[in-house]
């Protein structure tokens, strides 16, 4: 990686501005599960322990659509943050109004901002109102631009250096992720990665860029659409794609197979013959289902059987079958390398759930052989944790649509704004 790290920056009597993703599932005001807490723990430990002044701030849920809540609020976090590292962790109720709070901070004291998206300016999103006037609302789209280079000019203020640990949110160019970096840079400050951002582009990096072959890339997850632009990247990149899941039937369609009433989407078939084409152009082996769990609702409760080649009218597909369980794992038993992102199947509901469980039992396998297996991101992350295989895997990313986006070979400007080595 040519960005700078926290090993590059001298941190002793620093104040230390870091931008973490806290965005941790709440309900009724407890914690679902603390793991992106617990994931920034080493950047976190390092710079207390360097006697950094540690500023943290993230954003939670989505208060800009639900408006301020006890399940959005980053006093949670911090709280359980306390709990984790053994020390007092202070609270700066407004993200924007925090001089008080961080001029008290002592050397190896940490201080968490508020919810970032508590200001509508941190994302600066604002979509045209019906019957808005289009000058009217290209006026309120640059206000908002101009507010959240103010917002991120008052989060600099806060930092003598910046610190982006949070890859989940290094998709997206809001205040704290990447504008605030303009004004850190303008005053000198170093905008480093932490060690988690650092990790994630480094598995993610050269899984695509400088894979050890044989390379197999397995794709799932409901609808093609979401990852058209993934789909095409990796043919330029594996030696393998897998794909199943409720994108593959649109795959079938191409195919010119009958799917009855499993997710498709027809408006994407021209799309997936050109994919199927390039593969064969590229002499990449393309693995499609050969055989499918289907049923007769979408219900754990359904009737079920397999399915191989035309699916029967009322019929849907909701897991892959045993034969394609074989296929899929022997391409990955022979791999290197594995980058896997999306489900097999409808693995929530039990009787849709033995495909997915058998690929993580697969994909579980090359470490152990070697070879370097990731996760990236999203529903991928859940069904390898449900199967309890997570910690037989070389890399679990914390980045669902930054993970995407870095597949699809995008650059992600939270990682372009830091400074270069």
């Amino acid at each position: 990686m040519n960005k700078k790290t926290l090993r590059d920056v001298e941190l002793a009597g620093k104040r230390v501005l870091m931008r973490v993703d806290f965005n941790i599932p709440v309900k009724g005001g407890a914690i679902q599960d603390d793991t992106r807490i617990r994931a920034a723990l080493p950047s976190i430990q390092y710079i207390l322990e360097k006697g950094g002044k540690l500023i943290l701030m993230s954003h939670m849920g989505r208060p800009d659509e639900k408006g301020i809540t006890a399940d959005t609020t980053m006093k949670i976090a911090a709280d359980r943050l306390a709990e984790l590292i053994g020390r007092p962790v202070a609270f700066a109720a407004d993200c924007a109004a925090a001089d008080a709070e961080v001029a008290a901070l002592k050397d190896g004291e940490v201080l968490v901002l508020e919810n970032t998206r508590y200001h509508k300016e941190e994302q600066a999103k604002r979509k045209q109102k019906e019957g808005e006037d289009e000058a009217a609302f290209k006026a309120a789209k640059k206000a908002l631009k101009e507010g959240q280079k103010k917002l991120a000019e008052k989060l600099a203020t806060y930092g003598d250096i910046y610190v982006n640990d949070a890859f989940g949110t290094a998709h997206r160019a809001h205040a704290s992720t990447a504008v605030v970096t303009e004004f850190m840079k303008a005053k000198g400050a170093d905008c480093v990665a932490g060690f988690l951002m650092e990790k994630e582009i480094e598995y993610l990096g050269n899984a695509v860029e400088n894979p050890v072959r044989p390379f197999v890339a397995i794709l799932g997850g409901a609808k093609v659409s979401d990852k058209l632009a993934v789909v095409q990247n990796l043919l330029e990149k594996v030696d393998t794609l897998i794909l199943g899941g409720g994108m593959a039937y649109t795959f079938f369609l191409a195919q010119g197979r009958t799917v009855g009433d499993s997710l498709s989407e027809p408006d994407q078939v021209e799309y997936a013959r050109q994919m199927l084409e390039k593969a064969r152009e590229k002499g990449v082996q393309f693995l499609l289902p050969v055989d499918n769990v289907a049923a007769d609702a979408f219900s754990a409760d359904a009737n079920t059987q397999i399915v191989e080649g035309n699916f029967p009218e009322g019929w849907q597909g909701l897991d892959i079958g045993p034969k394609s369980v074989e296929l899929f794992s022997k391409a990955i038993e022979n791999a290197k390398t594995v980058v896997w992102n999306g489900p097999m199947g409808v693995f929530e509901m039990a009787p849709f759930a033995k495909g997915t469980m058998a690929i993580a039992e697969a994909v579980a396998k090359v470490k152990p052989a070697g070879g370097t297996s990731i996760i990236g991101g999203g529903d991928s992350v859940s069904a390898v944790k449900k199967s309890g295989l997570a910690d037989q895997m070389s890399h679990i990313s914390t980045g669902g649509g930054a993970s995407l986006e870095f597949l699809e070979g995008k650059v992600l400007p939270g990682v372009a704004a830091l400074t270069d080595k």
